[in-house]
């Protein structure tokens, strides 16, 4: 079995969700597209948020109206800020989501076997963050446009 634990060895890219049929998503970005920050589980991996590493941002969702899958693409900004005992931390992020024909579906990025194995995909459910390899998230740029 591979060791799924984060190190900053192995660590491509953070990876943030967002649910976009429980929140309007679109509607919010489409009014701004920078986000300032995001909700992160207190733990190992948000204590290994560092400024400037990598971060993508996953819009998740069921109804099909969306393409859901990577929106955008930035880095940390600073460690995460503790937030109330017991409670949701915030990493502070320099990420703008990526205007729509930009964006690239969960579908194609699943049928591309170097990412088959995502934690996205095999734990969607997982708190945030989680994560992509060194070897997922060369592969993600793949599919990004060259601009990023």
């Amino acid at each position: 079995m591979t060791d799924r634990r984060v190190t900053l060895e192995n660590l491509g890219a953070w990876l943030i969700k967002g649910n976009a049929d429980r929140v309007d998503l679109a509607a919010r970005f489409a009014r701004d597209p920078r986000v300032p920050s995001w909700c992160v589980r207190p733990g190992y991996r948000t204590r290994l948020a560092r400024a400037g590493q990598p971060v993508v941002f996953w819009a998740s969702g069921r109804r099909g109206r969306l393409t859901y899958g990577v929106w955008g693409v930035g880095r940390v900004a600073a460690a995460a800020l503790p937030g109330d005992p017991g409670g949701v931390w915030t990493l502070p992020l320099d990420l703008t989501v990526l205007d729509e024909p930009h964006r690239v579906s969960r579908d194609r990025l699943r049928a591309d076997d170097r990412l088959a194995g995502a934690e996205v995909f095999r734990q969607p459910q997982a708190a945030n963050p989680s994560f992509l390899t060194v070897a997922e998230f060369a592969a993600l740029r793949d599919h990004l446009s060259p601009a990023r």
